[in-house]
């Protein structure tokens, strides 16, 4: 805290005219950053942007070492966008960052909540305690001009609302609207090609198109136009997600030239990879065919909840590393191995490259492939040292090797 305070003075950022907006929970968070920026910037605001892909504002980007940066480094670059006129800052902050104070010091305009499921409880031991770290980011609100924006779909949402005010609830579940302001959604279409969704807020309605796949997305989609409207933006600047270029590693598409249907994903959580296969599996393929792996030196009792998840939906599962740090890669490829039982076909191989070759292999252009768990991704964590690795180029020299 007291670093907080001295960075918040050296950088001058408590004079800083920035509306800044925090963007908590387990998954949705980087996306939900990428539609603010396209919704904000659309409505004429320059906007800079913190978060797990990258650290970017107008005539600058840098590849993000952390989700959320260390409380130096980002009272610092808060004072860099103030010196290039940005006006709205959107920043992921992680339960991590939150617990450990890195955020001391700021004064959030906005603080939202996308969701909490299983993730991170080798360093938080249990779901409350997670839970009351994310509640940590609803404590920044020195004055009641200050909004929560919080998805009422969760369950952990609906507890933080009741006791949280003022806020915007939203969800796709109607009836479970509070008496606060609520954003609701309804799915009109949801196909490989994208969705329409029609929105309805204090009796008003409109409607938004995106290319984006997938009911979760929804959920990114009514995060962001719920903050849109907290800064003052109307229904009719709300439909600018028609052509949205997406985010890098999160249902990414494999561009090829087999006609093959390959997906990248950062899925890395039991919730976020469950979502990301429903969303396939209600889709018109033959097969769905998922490589994943589980982190090493990271919650294991998620491991066979991962391998549960690939096990309902897919028709091929392939086991395989993630990331496996200091622990030995077998050891985390038997403890996910549990959650694979009553699978028809699965096939286990700890050498992720040789992992996403043999499902090339085994699909068919009436198949989708989805690779799990690393997404945007540009390295592999083995023992203490990170080495070049991209599941998007590993899966395009597989095809190149399959298929000449």
């Amino acid at each position: 805290e007291a670093l907080g305070e001295l960075a918040m003075t050296y950088f001058r950022t408590a004079d800083s005219r920035i509306k800044l907006i925090g963007i908590t929970g387990t998954n949705g968070k980087t996306t939900t950053t990428y539609l603010v920026e396209q919704l904000l910037s659309s409505a004429g605001m320059k906007v800079g942007v913190l978060g797990t892909v990258s650290y970017r504002w107008p005539g600058f980007e840098q590849e993000a070492p952390l989700t959320t940066p260390g409380c130096w480094q980002l009272h610092e670059m808060l004072a860099k966008m103030a010196e290039a006129g940005v006006e709205v800052a959107v920043m992921e902050v992680s339960s991590h960052a939150l617990h450990q104070n890195r955020v001391c010091g700021l004064n959030f305009d906005a603080a939202v909540i996308t969701n909490v499921t299983q993730d991170h409880l080798d360093y938080h031991g249990d779901m409350e305690e997670y839970f009351k770290a994310k509640c940590m980011l609803f404590q920044h609100y020195p004055s009641a001009l200050k909004r929560g924006i919080i998805n009422f779909d969760d369950p952990f949402g609906r507890r933080l609302l009741e006791c949280y005010s003022p806020a915007i609830g939203y969800g796709m579940e109607a009836s479970c609207a509070t008496g606060s302001k609520s954003l609701c959604g309804e799915m009109l279409s949801c196909t490989g090609d994208g969705m329409q969704l029609k929105m309805t807020c204090d009796g008003e309605q409109w409607e938004i198109e995106t290319d984006l796949i997938g009911k979760f997305n929804g959920s990114n989609l009514l995060a962001a136009q719920a903050i849109g409207l907290h800064m003052g933006l109307t229904s009719g600047q709300m439909d600018v997600f028609k052509e949205f270029d997406g985010v890098p590693g999160r249902l990414e598409r494999v561009r090829n030239d087999q006609g093959l249907n390959i997906f990248v994903d950062y899925a890395h959580t039991p919730d976020a990879l469950d979502n990301v296969l429903r969303t396939l599996k209600d889709l018109d393929f033959s097969r769905v065919i998922t490589v994943f792996g589980c982190g090493g030196d990271r919650d294991r009792a998620k491991r066979p909840l991962m391998a549960g998840a690939a096990c309902r939906y897919s028709d091929v599962a392939v086991l395989t590393s993630d990331n496996p740090r200091t622990e030995n890669p077998m050891q985390i490829l038997d403890d996910a191995r549990k959650g694979l039982k009553g699978c028809d076909h699965v096939i286990e191989e700890v050498d992720r490259a040789e992992a996403i070759r043999k499902a090339v292999a085994e699909m068919t252009k009436d198949d989708v492939l989805l690779i799990a768990g690393k997404g945007h991704e540009t390295y592999q964590i083995i023992g203490t040292k990170k080495r070049d690795f991209s599941d998007s180029e590993e899966v395009s020299k597989a095809i190149k090797e399959i298929y000449g």
